[in-house]
């Protein structure tokens, strides 16, 4: 297992990494990029787990379901 953790330069950015990442992976981004028109309806139909970074509570908890779903279905 692993995690990358990626610096990148715009939204756009997120979307190229889909397509280079292996496909067992799990896209994690900020709740924002799912309003950000096309970008955002790309990356929910890509698979991507939006978290709430201004709610920390919320945001713990998808990440622990994401968590126990990746278990679960073995994958990173």
């Amino acid at each position: 297992p692993y995690v990358v953790v990626s610096n990148h330069q715009s939204s756009l950015d997120l979307l190229g990494m889909m397509e280079v990442l292996p496909d067992r992976c799990v896209p994690i981004a900020k709740r924002e990029l799912l309003y950000m028109g096309a970008v955002g309806v790309a990356c929910w139909l890509g698979g991507i787990i939006f978290i709430d970074r201004k709610r920390t509570h919320d945001a713990i908890s998808v990440m622990a379901e994401a968590a126990h779903t990746m278990l679960s279905q073995d994958v990173s």
